[in-house]
């Protein structure tokens, strides 16, 4: 489907004319287009143990090298695997990109928790890893060059402040659509009592964030954590890694998650006001096209509405 205005054309037939004609060992594998593409990729299964990812917006291929690079220096301080390049291919075949093949990584998604579902263990004990793999990011030092390159530097890691305008839009998008089934009124208000905290208008202290720790970028095996499979960190306030307490996990869970990472009512709050601004934001732009994601962000805000009435 159709997700941008300035999509790629994307097929087998082309992937496999950039694998022949650039990395010819890999051309007798079988492949395949997988169903978990997101937004900004889109995935094939290459044979048993490797993924092809391939940028879908001219100017998305500078991700593919970053996550490489990143991945390799935080791949020994996380607790969880991260994605592992293979190769990066050039631009070819009339596709104008940077790509990457990649090793794949074994687990599930875990399903966003729907309110008023009973809670789970499974869920807390998630919670406490994503929270370790929050706090060794944090705790990675930051180095010049990091802190001043403005490729690391993202919406996500500014102050709620910044964000209002986009979330305004995305409220009157949300209005104007009559599919869509929420609150609109009390979620308004709930952005904007939350631009009334403290550190709302003003980002905290660099650290490294990733800003995206969401269902469809974590994969869970035997019920823990073992992977973050989209690793495009950031550099900025870290308060947008709470987000996804309101799509992953019960109030229990949540609960946990806030006291291993320590954080206190004004960042918690704040947190919760980007899982509604992001929710917000998916709805604005995705309603129609990625379904599995407007299901999650739907459960996502619902928590967030749920816990502010």
């Amino acid at each position: 489907m159709q997700l941008h205005d300035d999509q790629l054309p994307i097929d087998e037939a082309l992937v496999r004319s950039l694998i022949a004609s650039q990395f010819p060992q890999y051309s007798g594998l079988p492949l395949h287009q997988l169903d978990l593409s997101g937004s900004t990729n889109t995935l094939f299964r290459l044979g048993d143990d490797l993924v092809v990812r391939l940028p879908l917006q001219p100017g998305a291929g500078a991700a593919i090298v970053s996550e490489r690079r990143w991945s390799e220096v935080f791949r020994t301080r996380l607790p969880v695997a991260l994605p592992e390049t293979v190769a990066i291919g050039r631009p070819g075949s009339g596709y104008p990109e940077p790509w990457a093949i990649l090793r794949w990584l074994p687990g599930d998604r875990p399903g966003a928790y729907e309110p008023g579902a009973p809670s789970d263990p499974v869920r807390s004990r998630l919670a406490a890893d994503l929270a370790a793999v929050i706090t060794a990011l944090r705790d990675t030092p930051l180095t010049e060059q990091a802190v001043h390159d403005p490729r690391l530097r993202g919406y996500r890691g500014r102050s709620l402040a910044e964000f209002d305008p986009s979330v305004r839009g995305y409220l009157a998008d949300c209005r104007a659509d009559g599919d869509i089934d929420l609150d609109l009124d009390l979620a308004q208000q709930v952005w904007e009592r939350a631009l009334e905290l403290p550190g709302s208008g003003q980002p905290a202290a660099d650290r490294w964030y990733h800003g995206d720790l969401v269902a469809e970028n974590l994969l869970v095996r035997d019920g823990r954590l073992a992977a973050v499979v989209d690793f495009a960190v950031s550099v900025g306030d870290p308060t947008v890694d709470l987000h996804g307490a309101w799509e992953l996990f019960d109030p229990p869970a949540r609960e946990v998650f806030r006291q291993r990472l320590q954080v206190d009512d004004a960042t918690w709050l704040r947190g919760r006001a980007w899982a509604l601004g992001i929710a917000l934001g998916t709805f604005s732009y995705y309603w129609h096209s990625l379904p599995a994601r407007r299901h999650d962000r739907l459960a996502m805000i619902r928590n967030v509405l749920d816990d502010a009435s």
